[in-house]
């Protein structure tokens, strides 16, 4: 009995490694000659890999999701007769051939010239031009090195990296045989800020991470959303002003209530227009070609977490005072953040809200959570001077908070007039908090 690696052969031009989307063996299997081993991906195609002998599977080289080189050991078989690792130990078992010659020792000086160009930090001996016969006890003068370089060894590639940083490299101490290398620039870059040569930043290690279960699903729902969905984005700026007054207010006298965000004023401002707009609390099966209006809304809202991005849903969010909406955002927060969330809890939204809070920018582009139609995403309050008109009818500038709202929404289920005048009409509510409050 003997051992056959197989070796991940070369499966396409330019792909140096593939990743193991699927195994069709596992240790202790038998497999046939040409039977399947794995799946291998790589960033062109997915390719079949077949044992060309028959055998038992008695190593294998990763789990799914692995990547791996070309070249490497992708499955070990146990076959009869010796196999291929016999081969390649009888040739590693072999004696070296004895050494020919020992390399010269190369001479550091030449003929001494006008102003030589500076030489490469090594040169193969059998290329090199050989030295030119000197006389017993002559005198060997040292290449004369360009000035500001006196008596500096350095190859070609560390000179022009001294130029480029302005470095002269007389200044800088070589580490060893007085020949400066790189090393010696960066340690000289370390420990002379006050010269100017302090580095940005620091050197960090390349690493990394496998794309997995609540990533992959998001890149997965992610791609499949743009891929799909013809989004079309909207924006609108909101005087909120009078709104953040309110908010203040209640608060002050909340007493074990839940602190009021913008959210549950937003929400509540969504549900009463959807009536109204029914086609942006939507479904569409592209597939079936089927779009469901919903009477409820399941209100979407968008959590960052450890684990990633989750969606937890508000159900009946139109059934809900402002109180309520406040202890519902924080108990749905609070789970999916800890991972308590129930499944239940993290699906079937029919419309989204995005926020990031006081990290929100001037305007954002939110991705739509498939398969709903629309998604709202509030931004970041800004306070700037806004011409206002006072009771009499004349303007002033006044200092007034203000807020973007963006929008983004399925072309093929929403026009672009719907969206601007659901958002003129949240406009209204926003900016006349009065109209959230009435029942």
């Amino acid at each position: 009995m003997g051992r056959f690696t197989f070796r991940l052969p070369d499966i396409g031009e330019g792909i140096a490694e593939a990743e193991i989307v699927a195994w069709h063996v596992k240790v202790g299997d038998m497999v046939e000659e040409d039977g399947r081993l794995a799946d291998m991906m790589t960033d062109k195609a997915t390719v079949e890999m077949e044992s060309p002998v028959a055998g038992k599977v008695i190593e294998v080289a990763g789990e799914t999701g692995d990547v791996i080189a070309i070249g490497s050991p992708l499955v070990v078989l146990e076959i009869e007769g010796e196999g291929n690792q016999v081969d390649a130990e009888r040739e590693a078992a072999k004696p070296e051939p004895a050494a020919i010659a020992e390399e010269p020792a190369r001479a550091e000086a030449t003929v001494a010239r006008p102003e030589p160009a500076p030489a490469p930090e090594a040169v193969d001996a059998q290329s090199a031009p050989s030295p030119a016969p000197m006389a017993t006890g002559a005198a060997v003068a040292a290449p004369r090195a360009p000035a500001g370089h006196a008596k500096v060894m350095a190859s070609p590639a560390v000179r022009k990296r001294a130029v480029d940083l302005g470095i002269d490299l007389g200044e800088v101490r070589p580490a060893e045989d007085g020949r400066i290398r790189h090393a010696d620039l960066d340690a000289f870059l370390a420990y002379n800020a006050a010269g100017g040569f302090q580095p940005a930043g620091h050197k960090g290690k390349d690493e990394q991470v496998r794309v997995i279960g609540l990533r992959r699903r998001i890149a997965e729902n992610m791609a499949a959303a743009k891929r799909n969905i013809p989004h079309f984005a909207y924006v609108e700026e909101y005087d909120v002003t009078a709104l953040e007054n309110v908010r203040g207010q209640l608060n002050e006298g909340r007493g074990d209530r839940p602190k009021l965000t913008m959210l549950p004023f937003l929400i509540t401002a969504i549900c009463k227009l959807i009536p109204k707009y029914p086609m942006l609390n939507a479904h569409f099966d592209d597939e079936a070609g089927v779009v469901t209006r919903y009477g409820s809304v399941h209100l979407g809202m968008a959590a960052q977490t450890t684990a990633g991005l989750m969606v937890p849903v508000i159900r009946d969010a139109q059934d809900r005072n402002l109180w309520q909406l406040a202890a519902e955002i924080s108990r749905l927060s609070a789970a999916a953040r800890d991972g308590s969330a129930k499944s239940a809890e993290l699906s079937g939204s029919t419309i989204t809200v995005t926020s990031l809070g006081p990290m929100g920018g001037v305007a954002t582009t939110p991705v739509i959570n498939r398969p709903e139609v629309a998604i709202i995403g509030p931004n970041r309050i800004v306070e700037r001077p806004m011409f206002v008109k006072d009771a009499g009818g004349m303007e002033r500038i006044e200092k007034r908070k203000l807020m973007n709202i963006s929008m983004s929404c399925d072309h093929r289920v929403v026009d672009g007039w719907d969206a601007a005048s659901f958002a003129q009409d949240l406009r209204k509510l926003i900016e006349a908090p009065a109209l959230i409050l009435a029942g």
